[in-house]
């Protein structure tokens, strides 16, 4: 299967610290996951996350140290980076938030889309502990 990460996923499988790395390694552990895909989204956050001492603490990555622990995981066996699909635009426009979802929800969205034009899988254990950003009804 192939399995499409957020952002805070890659965060917890690289940082040997942080505080979610036992459950994100578990996922992984168990998951049927052959293939994990970065898209740009994913790339810019996790690079911006490597680099944000508010995220790292005393393990803040500079910018080169960043972009050498993404290239590290990108020559990872099983590690592929996928392009934009054509349709992305329409199928994000599509999505509609949830009562009370912050602003943090456009990304959410976009890479919902992402998977949604491909054959991608999102981890649904990603998404917030109030629940999905994302409602289920779409605007046609």
């Amino acid at each position: 299967m192939t399995c499409f990460p957020d952002v805070n996923v890659w965060i917890s499988l690289v940082v040997p610290e942080h505080i979610h790395r036992a459950a994100a390694a578990d996922w992984y552990n168990n998951s049927s996951c052959d293939v994990m895909v970065f898209s740009r989204v994913t790339q810019a956050g996790f690079l911006r996350l490597l680099t944000n001492p508010n995220v790292m603490g005393k393990q803040v990555k500079s910018v080169a140290e960043a972009w050498e622990t993404f290239d590290g995981l990108y020559r990872s066996d099983g590690v592929v980076f996928a392009n934009e699909p054509a349709d992305i635009e329409r199928i994000w426009r599509s999505y509609n938030p949830a009562p009370g979802t912050g602003s943090s929800f456009w990304t959410d969205a976009c890479l919902a889309a992402f998977a949604e034009c491909t054959v991608f899988v999102i981890n649904p254990k990603t998404w917030t502990k109030k629940g999905p950003l994302l409602r289920q009804e779409r605007r046609h």
